[in-house]
């Protein structure tokens, strides 16, 4: 008898455990997401939001032209049901920036759902395959063979952030509330090589379409990014993964 329920205590423990497991993963939003709807004048819309360990950013384009409508982003904790999001940039109310948002979430395996928006989103990855999941910062670049460094603790940031196929990069300034570009689109990384496709582009909507291909490397956590611009200009950046 008095195995009997030992047993019965490693089954009911290990059930809990299960289910702990379960609801953590199914509450998981890491990754990228995404949702299709019509604005007033029956153009398309895409919306993509990439989630990383600390920090999101949502971009909203023209799902046929690549026109960039809006972007949002910035650090994200979840508990429960209910999200809290720092807001660092917002490209139609910059007043927002600083400000603390809270509001509920429902995810599953593969919905991510805003029940006060009624805004509901599709899985496209969990942060797989790509190798460059996460948010990343720039923290120098090569000119003529020199090393040049920067802190990535200004206020003033380039930040990329990646799923495991998709992209975005921001420049902000969270002192002047001020918001300077973004782009973003899929990426793939094989064999050293980085590839992205761009689908919007804050700047110059004429670069939409471009297919961009660079060689890359992860040296002690540090992302070494070479090639050209879509401009064509040489490219040798240092990129490092954001903390704080």
């Amino acid at each position: 008898m008095k195995k009997f329920r030992v047993k019965l205590k490693f089954i009911f423990l290990f059930i809990i455990s299960l289910t702990i497991n379960f609801l953590c993963l199914s509450q998981n939003p890491i990754g990228a997401w995404e949702r299709y709807y019509d604005d007033e004048d029956g153009n398309n819309i895409r919306s993509v939001v990439i989630f990383s360990e600390k920090f999101q950013s949502i971009a909203m384009y023209n799902a046929k032209t690549g026109e960039f409508i809006y972007s949002n982003g910035g650090i994200w904790e979840l508990n429960g049901n209910m999200m809290t999001e720092k807001v660092e940039f917002d490209t139609a109310n910059s007043e927002r920036v600083g400000d603390t948002l809270t509001f509920e979430v429902k995810i599953t395996n593969d919905k991510l759902s805003l029940p006060d928006a009624n805004w509901h989103f599709s899985k496209i990855d969990n942060g797989t395959p790509g190798d460059l999941n996460g948010a990343w910062l720039m923290s120098g670049r090569y000119r003529n063979g020199e090393r040049q460094i920067r802190s990535t603790d200004r206020p003033r940031k380039t930040m990329k952030i990646l799923s495991g196929t998709r992209f975005q990069w921001i420049a902000f300034d969270t002192e002047k509330k001020e918001f300077k570009g973004t782009g973003g689109g899929t990426y793939t990384t094989i064999n050293g090589k980085y590839s992205e496709k761009i689908e919007f582009f804050s700047r110059n909507n004429s670069r939409v379409g471009m297919n961009l291909e660079f060689n890359y490397d992860i040296d002690k956590g540090i992302w070494i990014h070479k090639g050209k611009t879509s401009k064509g200009d040489p490219l040798h950046e240092i990129w490092v993964k954001r903390k704080k």
